[in-house]
This record gives structure tokens, sequence and C-alpha cells, in this order.
């Protein structure tokens, strides 16, 4: 079983930055897809960006490079890289990973853009 614990939200104003990180507990090298996700209260939890075992990557239409994922297989540990956000960007991110095992969620972190 992995379990999965994401930091690196919180407060930032447009334009901003910021790296999300998301430390795996199992090993992920074997993972068929491990990713972000985001969703807003109300609204359905939609993909960010995925990177499947491979090495491919996958990104939302609205990410228009704003976006970078990337994991390093050493420390389990998976990133995204945010510029320029923008107010639309607020919402709950989760970390995700799909294994042989099974498809495990973190509690997320939430990045909140205001000024």
């Amino acid at each position: 079983q992995v379990q999965l614990v994401e930091s690196g939200g919180g407060l930032v104003q447009p334009g901003g930055s910021l790296r999300l990180s998301c430390a795996a507990s199992g090993n992920i090298f074997s993972a068929n897809n491990v990713g972000w996700y985001r969703q807003v209260p109300g609204k359905e939890r939609e993909m960010v960006a995925t990177i499947d075992r491979f090495g491919s990557k996958y990104y939302a239409d609205f990410v228009k490079g704003r976006f970078i994922i990337s994991k390093n297989i050493g420390v389990n540990t998976i990133y995204l890289r945010i510029d320029s956000l923008k107010p639309e960007d607020t919402a709950v991110y989760y970390c995700n990973a799909q294994m042989n095992t099974g498809v495990y969620w973190g509690k997320g972190t939430l990045v909140t853009v205001s000024s």
C-alpha cells in the first residue's frame, strides 16, 4: 500500500509561483501513473498533470505551459511546479498514484491565489 502526503500549498499573489511536493511512503517506481489533480468546492476533481511509467507527461489544456510535473524516484517524491498563478488556480491539489495494487490519493494541499 502507498501513502501520499502533499505539501507546499499556501497563499500566493497572482503571478506568483509555487512548488507542490508529494512524498510517497511506498516505492512509486512501479506505478503505472502518478500525477496531480485539483478540486474546487462544488466542482468535480480534475486532472492537472500526470506522468506514466515511461516518463511521458500529460497536461490539462488549461495548464498552457504554466505547470511542470516531475518525479524523483530516489526520494519517492512527485512535484508540481506552478508559475504565473491565477485566482482561478485556487483549489485543493491532490496527489495520485495508480498502482497494480490500486489507486491511491493524498489528502490534498490548499492553494489560494489572491491579492
